[in-house]
């Protein structure tokens, strides 16, 4: 059990980046990851259309013997993550969720953005989120629809991005935030671009580091933590396999081993 894999799952290559936390606090970790760009953009899609997905997708880590899932996208854990923990009590799950507490503590003027997908931002669980730990402070969101597709294909310095990605920060810094939740796993890709539209003093926040940490307690209250070396990561996607193979080294990652999926 301790050297069984543990499973990482995303609409695409936005999880590469829980990934390379994961990576980077547990290096002992075998890994499997699946892509699932054949059906991107999950921000668009229906929760009924997502749930499914995650269910095949869970069926599949089950059988490939992985004993954690990570469900690195914010779509998804919005849409599936209850229905996941009902059907696999005896599996940790550890789900994404946009970093609102720790931005809320973070910011000084008060004031906080949030770059997300549009389904993100309509879910209860955020609305949630904000109730809970957002009283306090002024909340502005931001729906980024055309930024995941930009990212999968491997684009981080365009021209037609930083305008994009301009028009959707330039209402949050004109509202006085100091403080920007990066609300889609995608998003941490931007930041070197982010850095160079943004006054040095903004936060940028994203949870892939707590998830990483989420996934080392469940773990080790299980006994379960690698003793290593771990194997090499293995990918599916329901895309294209070459092209994402080729987009892995823009986000740090290397492989040979990207198979095709057809879930």
């Amino acid at each position: 059990m301790r050297e069984a894999p543990v499973a990482v799952f995303d609409s695409g290559v936005g999880g590469l980046s829980v990934l390379a936390e994961i990576q980077r606090l547990l290096p002992g970790e075998s890994i499997l990851y699946f892509a699932d760009c054949g059906h991107i953009p999950y921000g668009e899609k229906t929760p009924e259309f997502i749930r499914r997905r995650c269910a095949l997708m869970a069926a599949f880590f089950r059988e490939q013997g992985a004993k954690a899932l990570v469900l690195a996208c914010n779509t998804a854990t919005v849409a599936a993550v209850a229905d996941l923990r009902r059907d696999f009590p005896d599996w940790p799950i550890v789900g994404m969720e946009p970093a609102v507490k720790p931005a809320a503590a973070a910011t000084r003027s008060g004031v906080v953005g949030v770059l997300a997908t549009t389904g993100t931002l309509a879910s209860a669980k955020f609305a949630a989120l904000l109730d809970r730990f957002a009283t306090d402070v002024k909340v502005i969101t931001q729906p980024c629809p055309g930024l995941v597709e930009l990212i999968e294909g491997g684009d981080l310095h365009s021209d037609a991005l930083r305008r994009m990605l301009y028009g959707y920060v330039e209402p949050l810094l004109a509202a006085g935030c100091d403080t920007i939740i990066l609300g889609c796993t995608h998003y941490p890709f931007l930041k070197p671009m982010l850095a160079t539209l943004l006054p040095a003093d903004i936060s940028l926040i994203d949870t892939g580091a707590a998830v990483a940490r989420q996934l080392q307690r469940l773990l080790a209250e299980r006994g379960a933590l690698a003793e290593g070396p771990s194997r090499p990561a293995r990918f599916w996607t329901s895309g294209d396999p070459q092209a994402f193979r080729n987009v892995l080294p823009l986000l740090g990652q290397t492989s040979d081993d990207v198979q095709s999926l057809g879930l």
